[in-house]
């Protein structure tokens, strides 16, 4: 053997980040395969790493008996007394094995022994490693791409970034840094398989933890999130102690600590809401900037009708959808997003629906359609307790009108004929009249303008010149502004009196984000932007208008 195989352990050690003990084990195993493979299997063989000779000792164990039976295992008495002077009948007798008579196949094979345990012992000393990493932010290189998949070089190991786990839009080449979040560790037959995330909600929960010391600390917590990776994100936060406010902390002085997250994740926008463990409240927080005005919950079916105004509905809903969407994931209710208008739509629909019906009270009827009971798949799905609950209403009758609605629902056939459109019948002989009043009006009108021509002598039977409405004067419009481009500087928008944050970013994306295009801009433009109004709008071009561009 090597006479200075302690050196070799040692380099092998520090080279390959193993334990010493794994090392010798794997020595003590390759010898011990080679002595088996020289001697055969029959024998038993013992190997032993000696620290003062600086090699691996073979030794070959005997039982001693009178009369030798099975070679390998036995030695008679008179030979074993040659190795060991003491030996009696009954002992196992240990003798070394020479190493030197070990041919070059033995050796070679012993070689292959020590390389495949070197390798199970790093094999299993990376997996232990990373496995304790699992569920934390790692950094890494990038090193190759396999069918869209990233190959990811953390210094011992190689993590894959699957291409759904990649955010849509991002690039990375060769030899860019990446920060992932490790969603898995694998101990396979090669090698561990490491598996690493950017679109994981837990990357941005961890991101938001290195970022923010109260969540590190646990004084704010994040309850919930919500992503499109690439896109937009919401997360909701709740402080343990009240004088902390969680959405102050995670956005942080000027937005420092949310663009910190923002700029990690290449521009993903972020909307940081107050969690409520009132879910009516959580939700309108979730649809945020969107201004609710009425929430109807159905706790059983998991659902909320959600009324807003009709100028809020674009926003509630978000660009195809994105808002509501997202508010949907990070609530877990159901959201159904109406308009004021068509509110009034559907609630009409139902007090003509309920005139059709016999058992339900003329009483309970608009309180039942302010709750959300319009249309019979309300009422024939309802629970007796909660139609009893309403005044009027007691069980006996409750059961009656889920009967009637699910007798109307299986059937098609109604108690009472559709009823008579007495409101538009209304408007319509309003109208009419109105109209007649307008012609009898006229021809007294006339009537008298021929009498007048008559007495001047015109014509009696002359015809009326035709009248024509005189179009009114427009009028004139304000001078536009004298711009010059060498006046016109960049408004930080957020910093102006009244400006909100969301109001701040819906002026930008609309492109008055410098003095002249907001004094180009109308009064009545500027205040179409969401968050603005005619009143803020005017404060805008007023402060524009003062400012001057710093030399």
């Amino acid at each position: 053997m090597f006479s200075d195989l302690n050196r070799v352990i040692d380099t092998v050690v520090k080279d390959r980040g193993l334990s010493r003990a794994v090392v010798i084990e794997a020595l003590e195993a390759a010898m011990l395969s080679a002595a088996r493979k020289k001697l055969g299997l029959d024998y038993e063989i013992e190997a032993q790493f000696n620290d003062d000779l600086g090699e691996v000792e073979l030794f070959r164990f005997r039982e001693v008996v009178e009369k030798v039976e099975i070679e390998a295992k036995q030695i008679t008495l008179d030979e074993a007394r040659k190795i060991d002077a003491e030996s009696e009948i009954g002992d196992e007798l240990g003798e070394k094995i020479d190493t030197a008579q070990f041919g070059r196949i033995s050796a070679q094979m012993a070689k292959q022994v020590i390389f495949q345990k070197i390798r199970d012992a790093e094999k299993e000393n990376i997996f232990n490693e990373y496995k304790d990493r699992e569920h934390e932010i790692v950094n890494g290189i990038v090193r190759r791409f396999e069918k869209r998949n990233m190959i990811i070089d953390l210094g011992r190991a190689e993590a894959i970034m699957y291409n759904r786990d990649q955010i849509p839009k991002e690039t990375y080449n060769p030899g860019d840094r990446i920060r992932g979040y490790v969603t898995e560790v694998r101990n396979t037959t090669n090698a561990p398989q490491i598996v690493m995330s950017r679109t994981s909600e837990e990357f941005m929960k961890k991101l938001f933890e290195m970022e923010v010391p109260e969540i590190a600390e646990g004084t704010v917590q994040i309850v919930a999130c919500a992503r499109e990776p690439g896109q937009r994100a919401k997360i909701a936060v709740a402080s343990r102690e009240s004088n902390v406010d969680p959405v102050g902390a995670c956005v942080g002085m000027k937005g420092s600590r949310v663009q910190a997250v923002v700029n990690e994740l290449r521009g993903e926008k972020i909307d940081i809401v107050p969690y409520s463990d009132n879910p009516a409240t959580f939700v309108c927080n979730a649809l945020a900037p969107a201004e609710i005005t009425k929430v109807i919950i159905d706790e059983d079916n998991n659902k909320m009708d959600i009324v807003v105004a009709d100028d809020q509905l674009s926003l509630a809903i978000g660009k195809r959808g994105q808002n509501v969407r997202l508010a949907v994931q990070l609530t877990g209710w159901k959201l159904d997003i109406h308009s004021e208008s068509q509110i009034k739509q559907i609630e009409a629909k139902a007090r003509r629906l309920y005139k059709r019906l016999v058992k339900v009270p003329e009483h309970a009827r608009e309180i039942l359609i302010k709750t959300g009971y319009t249309s019979i798949n309300d009422l024939a799905e309802a629970e007796i307790e909660d139609l009893a609950a309403f005044p009027g209403i007691d069980e006996t009758l409750a059961e009656e009108i889920i009967d009637e609605a699910y007798a109307i629902k299986i059937t098609g056939e109604w108690p009472l004929p559709e009823p008579e459109e007495e409101e538009e019948q209304i408007i319509i002989s309003t109208a009419q009249e109105a109209l007649a009043a307008a012609h009898e009006l006229f021809d007294d009108s006339a009537r008298t303008s021929a009498a007048a021509k008559e007495a001047a002598g015109a014509p009696a039977g002359g015809k009326l010149p035709e009248l024509h409405k005189k179009p009114a004067a427009e009028a004139p419009k304000p001078p536009e502004p004298e711009l010059s481009p060498e006046d016109d500087f960049v408004i930080d928008v957020e910093s102006m009196p009244g400006i909100a944050g969301k109001t701040a970013q819906f002026l930008i994306e609309r492109g008055y984000n410098t003095r002249n295009s907001i004094l180009r801009a109308s009064i009545d433009e500027l205040s179409k932007v969401p968050g603005m109004g005619i009143a803020l709008a005017e404060d805008l071009k007023e402060a524009v208008a003062k400012m001057k561009k710093e030399n």
